[in-house]
């Protein structure tokens, strides 16, 4: 089964700094789309886990049909969201 991911990198004003689509699946325009704006739903849930705990991999914070979201946030709060 092919399968795409969005990787994307947040700044702490929640302006996306870089984004890369990966994966072996064809390029489809729908999916880049739908792949945004999952990242960017998951950004509030992100913005409230990462000053409530001390952990700096949030993993699964978000589901969408199949896909998952999880962020690695580092000291900066820069976010990493795959």
């Amino acid at each position: 089964m092919a399968s795409t991911a969005c990787f994307m990198i947040v700044s702490r004003n929640d302006i996306p700094i870089y984004e890369a689509e990966v994966g072996t699946a064809p390029k489809k325009e729908d999916a880049a789309h739908q792949h945004q704006f999952i990242l960017h739903a998951a950004l509030d849930i992100v913005q409230d886990l990462a000053w409530t705990t001390s952990a700096m991999f949030l993993k699964s914070i978000d589901r969408f049909n199949d896909l998952v979201v999880s962020v690695y946030v580092t000291a900066g709060h820069i976010l990493r969201m795959l």
